[in-house]
């Protein structure tokens, strides 16, 4: 039997860590002594020391570390007079960087930094290193967001040779290309975003049938025109694989002369795009679609809000109708009068079509929910800056029925554009959610017993319907929430393929991500393959087919893994902003929920979407006796009982940006 094996090391501020091996779905536990200081991400040999039992993990120990994954880190330099160290930002790296007198330089003390480590850490020695970069001080306007820009290494910049590229593309269409498209400019046409959005990649209409069907035309800007296969910009594209979002910046995919210039559909602009049409049927189902390289000119430039007062004035009338004049009180009044008049004035020629829009969205969520789509309630942060980058509010991001409605028809377009080229067994990215593993399903039944729900099916027949069918039980109850966060747990990850495996949180059996190709390089990849079917009247050559199936498996696996690195990034600068923003609200207290419910403590959340950790000292003066099953906490005293979903009165008593922490005690 194989006793060594290779893996990579993941790290626990606490010393420990784990390593995930290719054999195994299960991690082997690494104890602190048994590191031999690994740093987290490093690739190791390691050898099992104990076999896994039922309430533990397998044991492993390090051999050797066979290649560190970095040797520059962000951290805090503190000063001595003959020398300084470096306290890096991840708590998972638990060696402090020790810096000689000279390769200090003109760092200050409690400057921020990048380190490069010189030499790695060996038993008692702690790593050694020189300071490559000077950062700011940790409270200097910005010195946070560009600490996450080092740390995780991102291409802030463009190379020149690339903006060359870019700005060297005219920013208008080429008329010789023009008689080759399908030609939509007299079409009413509309791009729906959020109100500060600059890249528009997305254009919507519906029209409705004489058999009584709608028309959805869903078209893309057709990025893969400018941006062409293997050049500068196309092989820029790929290593950043993604946009990033970081509150107050992004670190776009391609440089913003294509973004937000003559690849966003601007209103009143001749662009190029590739249009998906599907005739839906009153239950919404495709009964018939095409695919066509297309112009569009956008009729209007709208938002969420503007939709959503439109079709509250539609309500309106339509309860005015009925005399229903407590339902009509509930409609939210998103604008000033004076502002809602003049939006209802500009936009009255418009009325039929956000009407038609807004029954095919409706139509096309109920036959997802009856497919078994899973509706999770996870609200997202909408984190509020002042001019200086600091976070003065953080809410909830309110989401409006326009957004569904948008969200609607983008899920069709992809699903159906993820079909046909299924069948054609084209070189394609797939986007792939994979049935989540039983034992997960039995650990969250454990939890969901208590509350009397649980996911139905076997080992063989699990259906995304079993975990919607929960989801509807809890909703608008006091748990829904915390269920919906517990579910998104059990579920696995989605990520990109080059073969199709279904998309299990959204009951699809076809599934693809066509509709952002300006921030996604799988979407921009997909326009390519569609152009070239279009191109040779769906015939491609062997040659071809297997040039455009290697890439395909290159980058799906390289867009998956900057994918995560996106979203490791932009999980950190909320937790940054969170903490900020309650760094001065130490002694408030608030109502919250318990969200989780640990060996170590308890997660308590709250209103506004901010986490923090109540431990037990500061949950009462007792010992508390912990039920992993159940996830619950009881006083051995007072017999209190603690409960994920429950409500909970707190304190602030630490937030602090640097740690990403925030503490609660209990009142």
């Amino acid at each position: 039997m194989k006793k060594d094996f290779t893996g990579i090391f993941r790290g626990n501020e606490k010393g420990f860590g784990f390593v995930k091996i290719e054999e195994q779905e299960d991690e082997i536990y690494i104890s602190r002594g048994n590191t031999r200081d690994a740093i987290d991400g490093d690739e190791v040999l390691i050898k099992i020391i104990e076999a896994s039992r039922e309430d533990k993990h397998q044991e492993g120990k390090v051999l050797k570390v066979l290649k560190h994954n970095k040797d520059t880190f962000v951290g805090v330099f503190q000063k001595s007079r003959n020398f300084g160290f470096v306290v890096p930002d991840d708590r998972k790296i638990n060696t402090d960087i020790f810096i000689s007198k000279k390769n200090c330089g003109k760092t200050k003390n409690n400057q921020k930094v990048v380190a490069q480590i010189t030499k790695f850490p060996q038993g008692n020695k702690s790593a050694e290193g020189k300071i490559i970069e000077i950062l700011g001080y940790q409270d200097q306007a910005g010195v946070d967001m560009l600490s996450l820009v080092k740390e995780y290494d991102l291409p802030y910049e463009f190379p020149g040779p690339v903006i060359e590229e870019a700005t060297s593309i005219k920013q208008e269409v080429a008329k010789k290309d023009i008689p080759n498209r399908l030609d939509l400019r007299e079409k009413e046409i509309f791009t729906i975003d959020g109100e500060d959005a600059k890249d528009l990649d997305d254009a919507v209409a519906v029209e409705k049938l004489k058999n009584g069907n709608y028309l959805l035309n869903v078209s893309i800007a057709d990025v893969s025109y400018y941006v062409k296969e293997n050049s500068l910009l196309d092989r820029e594209a790929i290593v950043r694989g993604t946009s990033i979002y970081m509150l107050d910046r992004v670190i776009p995919m391609l440089p913003k002369e294509l973004s937000n210039g003559i690849c966003s559909l601007n209103q009143g602009e001749d662009r190029f795009a590739i249009t998906v049409l599907m005739e839906i049927d009153k239950n919404g189902k495709v009964v018939s679609s095409d695919i066509q390289k297309s112009i569009i000119n956008v009729t209007r430039r709208m938002s969420y809000k503007e939709v959503q007062a439109i079709l509250n004035e539609l309500e309106k009338e339509n309860l005015k109708e009925q005399k229903d004049d407590e339902e009509k009180s509930k409609i939210k009044e998103l604008y000033s009068p004076q502002k809602k008049k003049q939006l209802l004035e500009e936009c009255y020629s418009y009325f039929s079509h956000f009407k038609r829009m807004a029954e095919l969205a409706n139509i096309l969520k109920q036959r997802r929910k009856l497919a078994g789509s899973l509706e999770l309630d996870i609200p997202e942060s909408k984190i509020v800056l002042d001019k200086y980058g600091v976070a003065v509010d953080v809410k909830k991001y309110e989401i409006y029925f326009t957004n569904e409605l948008i969200e609607q028809f983008m899920l069709t377009a992809n699903e159906t554009v993820a079909e046909k080229f299924y069948w054609l067994e084209a070189p394609f990215i797939y986007r792939v959610h994979e049935v989540p593993d039983m034992e997960k399903i039995e650990e969250l039944n454990k939890f969901l017993w208590n509350l009397g729900y649980k996911i139905k099916g076997s080992k063989d027949n699990i259906h995304p319907k079993a975990f919607a069918e929960v989801l509807e039980e809890i909703q608008g109850k006091t748990e829904e929430r915390v269920v919906s966060n517990l579910i998104l747990r059990t579920l696995k990850i989605a990520r990109y393929e080059n073969e199709n495996k279904g998309h299990f949180g959204l009951a699809s059996k076809y599934y693809c991500h066509f509709t952002s190709p300006i921030r996604r390089y799988p979407d921009l990849f997909i326009h390519r393959i569609i152009s070239r079917y279009l191109e040779n009247n769906y015939q491609l050559s062997e040659e071809q087919l297997e040039k455009y199936r290697g890439q395909s498996l290159r980058y799906a696996e390289s867009s998956s893994d900057r994918e995560k690195i996106a979203q490791k990034v932009e999980r950190d600068a909320e937790d940054i902003k969170k903490a900020e923003f309650m760094q001065d609200k130490i002694g408030e207290e608030y109502d919250g929920i318990i969200s989780s419910i640990t060996s170590f403590g308890v997660f308590v959340e709250l209103e506004n979407t901010v986490e923090g950790l109540i431990r037990f000292d500061d949950l009462g003066d007792e010992y508390f006796i912990y039920d992993e099953n159940k996830k619950t906490l009881q006083g051995e005293k007072s017999k209190k009982m603690y409960k994920i979903g429950d409500s909970i009165h707190i304190r602030v008593i630490f937030a602090d940006k640097l740690t990403r922490r925030i503490d609660f005690a209990s009142v």
